[in-house]
């Protein structure tokens, strides 16, 4: 049975993991809230730093863009995409969230490449600071359990 639990010790052990982040700067501080708490729970989950790859890109919209060029370097076991995305007057929400979220799926899989896809969509900046440290966190283990369990199921 592959990952017989949530939490199973083989899942998340990333000691051999090589892991890809993409953050968005965009809402700046949250997403560089967002970028050390992932980067913090990858360590504690034993990936070496050195075998982390971190990038940067203006805003949502150029995260699934910079996460294909890092897929197609096949190096990595998962990937994580960062961001902060806050409701504003306009269908523009709507639009940047929807198109970043389709980017982000599309590329996981014609990739076959686990995304931890931790860009927020809040309503407001409060929402966005109440889930940073929490939604990094999450990516972290999201990514690093998938990676795991991809090589588990080959």
């Amino acid at each position: 049975m592959f990952g017989a639990d949530k939490g199973t010790p083989a899942l998340t052990d990333g000691k051999k993991l090589y892991i890809g982040i993409v953050q968005a700067r965009f809402n700046e501080g949250i997403t560089e809230a967002l970028a050390k708490a992932c980067l913090d729970e990858l360590v504690a989950l034993g990936v070496s730093p050195k075998h982390i790859d971190h990038v940067r890109v203006p805003g949502a919209l150029e995260v699934p863009l910079a996460l294909q060029a890092m897929a197609e370097l096949n190096r990595y076991d998962a990937l994580v995409a960062l961001g902060c995305i806050v409701r504003g007057e306009t269908y523009h929400f709507e639009l940047v969230a929807n198109e970043s979220g389709a980017g982000v799926t599309r590329i996981a899989l014609d990739y076959q490449i686990p995304i931890a896809n931790a860009i927020l969509t809040t309503e407001n900046m409060a929402q966005a600071i109440a889930r940073q440290t929490d939604k990094g966190r999450d990516a972290a283990r999201v990514a690093v359990e998938m990676a795991n369990l991809l090589t588990e199921i080959a």
